[in-house]
């Protein structure tokens, strides 16, 4: 670096190496695996599901053909072990931190595989957080991975911006619920992957509308849904809509997520895989 740096690239006229040639904070995968495309499920807020939707995406995925990962970056909010129902400890060899399948042969990896007891709280701080989710694409063994579904924590903080430095991120996925408020929620995601330079791939209402068991008909709960005019107006190519269905609460609650039957998402992996 030149004595005569400013550090600040936008005013300084000094043309250094670090100037032409920025640092990449991107680390190496684990020299044993191969992940073709990393997809993020992010949130702007918490309790809307993006565990839910990470988790019927990778299955949609699994069901297709693909070779299918999830990587559970809520470090302190793990929900992944439970909606697959997987309950044992991650173990490794000489090559580094093997992944636990689920039943239909989907990879994952979760702090709460690698913890003694799955109740107990991870009390850390930020930094040791995000060195845990650098380790869980460093150090795991993914093998060949044709798709990777990263479960993000909700925000915009420090998991977040770890995720998209560090790991080779292809796209967001951005799951939300119908309340009036997500419009500006859903911004705050949108222009952190801006700043980040990564696509917006798709909007996720979750918990869209209940539909009756007897006439069928769509009842919006929280109201008419907004979320078309926010994929708009933030020029968010696809919207996709999960409804309340207390049969695929059991499902995660029973860690049977892959015996669900519905098609709410088929579609939208189809436009990630195509």
């Amino acid at each position: 670096m030149s004595e005569q740096c400013t550090h600040n690239c936008d005013t300084c006229g000094v043309d250094c190496p670090s100037r032409n040639q920025p640092e990449s904070l991107r680390e190496p995968a684990n020299q044993y695996s191969n992940v073709k495309k990393v997809i993020g499920v992010v949130s702007g807020k918490g309790g809307v599901g993006k565990s839910l939707v990470t988790a019927l995406m990778a299955v949609a995925a699994r069901r297709k053909g693909f070779e299918t990962a999830v990587l559970d970056a809520d470090i302190t909010g793990p929900s992944i072990p439970q909606i697959f129902g997987l309950h044992t400890t991650a173990f490794g060899d000489e090559r580094g931190i093997l992944p636990v399948e689920t039943a239909s042969g989907i990879k994952t990896m979760s702090v709460n595989l690698l913890i003694e007891n799955e109740t107990d709280p991870v009390v850390w701080r930020g930094p040791i957080i995000g060195g845990t989710v650098k380790q869980f694409w460093t150090d795991v063994v993914w093998g060949e991975v044709d798709y990777m579904f990263v479960d993000m924590p909700p925000g915009t903080g420090d998991v977040a911006l770890t995720v998209f430095q560090s790991l080779p991120v292809d796209g967001i996925v951005i799951v939300a619920s119908p309340q009036e408020l997500v419009g500006m929620i859903v911004s705050k995601a949108v222009k952190m992957a801006q700043m980040m330079n990564i696509p917006v791939l798709a909007l996720v209402e979750n918990m869209s509308y209940i539909q009756c068991p007897d006439c069928g008909k769509k009842i919006s709960v929280f109201g008419e849904s907004h979320a078309d005019e926010i994929a708009q107006r933030f020029e968010i190519p696809y919207v996709a809509r999960i409804p309340i269905d207390p049969e695929l609460a059991a499902l995660c609650d029973a860690g049977r997520i892959e015996a669900n039957q519905g098609q709410w998402l088929g579609e939208l992996v189809d436009e990630i895989v195509k």
